[in-house]
């Protein structure tokens, strides 16, 4: 089969599109027959190399051990070759004998949270990631949703408790999570502010945000509103900037952005300092988060935005768009039939 393989660690420069032997399923897998995928930051953070400290700190505060890359073989150094790639979406082709709840010819989406393998023709998942892709959506929108729409929901539902009728935040909103987030939170029932650059005020109006605004002309944590849930899908501002802007009792949640260091280490500590909460997380990609989403995507209460679509082979590019930091929604790579 194709893949995007990579020897060593560094830009996008560093992938090759070439074959590899295709995977067999493992008792507790699926061997998928990919249709789409698509492209994250992790994508982008695990070609670059996760450095030891980060594996450490990850490790004390969630409590998880970041898995290693799968190996598909060595090139002619000895080095060995690993697929890139987590979001997938296709069908199935075999099952492991422990599977029983997917048979050849399902169609699916999930995927494989920093152990990689997506980019390929054919990628082996765990069966407790993946889920039945609903019919009246596409390969393309199944596959923007996997870790975006989870993180999204992790954040919003299970570290930002929200409730109906609260004043949620979404800064950050025209990006992957942040157009997922803005949607499951008015699916919860919250009135949602997104809060964005001028050229994606009108991608934020159109998924449902009540008010959008404008970063470049107003700076939401200094006008004085005050909200009860601010979710950093792309955090800039400083964690202290973040809880001014809460209510009393209010929760801030980190979910991406550049002050990510920062934010892990003093989010427990703040926390214990008055009512108002300071969280991060990593998300859990599972199979019950994938039904609920796939819920809301059947019924078209979230829909994904899509920015981009590459063929498979140019996923450096498809990585390289998504590097530069403009991407309205998800970016897709597409796998013509052979």
């Amino acid at each position: 089969m194709k893949a995007i393989v990579y020897t060593q660690c560094g830009s996008p420069d560093v992938l090759r599109f070439q074959e590899v032997a295709t995977p067999a399923p493992a008792d507790n897998e699926v061997l998928v027959k990919l249709c789409a995928a698509s492209v994250n930051i992790l994508d982008l953070g695990v070609i670059r190399g996760v450095p030891p400290v980060v594996r450490l700190i990850v490790s004390l505060l969630f409590r998880v051990r970041i898995p290693k890359p799968k190996v598909f073989g060595s090139d002619a150094a000895g080095r060995a070759e690993k697929v890139l790639g987590s979001d997938i979406a296709g069908r199935v082709e075999a099952v492991g004998k422990g599977v029983s709840e997917f048979q050849p010819g399902d169609e699916v989406f999930g995927g494989n949270l920093f152990a990689g393998g997506g980019f390929a023709e054919y990628v082996c998942a765990d069966a407790d990631k993946l889920a039945l892709k609903p019919a009246n959506v596409s390969f393309e929108e199944a596959a923007a949703v996997p870790i975006a729409a989870i993180t999204a929901l992790q954040g919003l539902r299970d570290k930002g408790r929200i409730k109906p009728g609260q004043e949620v935040l979404i800064d950050g909103a025209s990006g992957g999570v942040g157009t997922f987030a803005v949607q499951i939170a008015k699916s919860f029932g919250a009135e949602v502010t997104a809060v964005c650059s001028t050229r994606n005020v009108d991608t934020a109006r159109s998924i449902g945000a009540d008010h959008v605004i404008d970063y470049t002309r107003e700076d939401f944590t200094r006008s004085g509103q005050r909200y009860d849930l601010i979710m950093a899908a792309n955090a800039y501002h400083s964690i202290f900037d973040y809880r001014r802007a809460l209510n009393r009792d209010g929760i801030f949640v980190w979910a991406g952005g550049k002050v990510s260091l920062q934010s892990m280490l003093l989010a427990p500590l703040l926390s214990m300092l008055g009512s108002k909460k300071t969280g991060t997380f990593l998300a859990h990609l599972n199979k019950k988060d994938l039904v609920f989403l796939r819920d809301l995507l059947a019924t078209g209460k979230v829909v994904p935005v899509i920015d981009r679509r590459y063929p498979l082979s140019d996923a450096a590019e498809a990585l390289r768009y998504l590097g530069e930091g403009h991407a309205q929604g998800k970016i897709v790579l597409t796998v013509e039939p052979r």
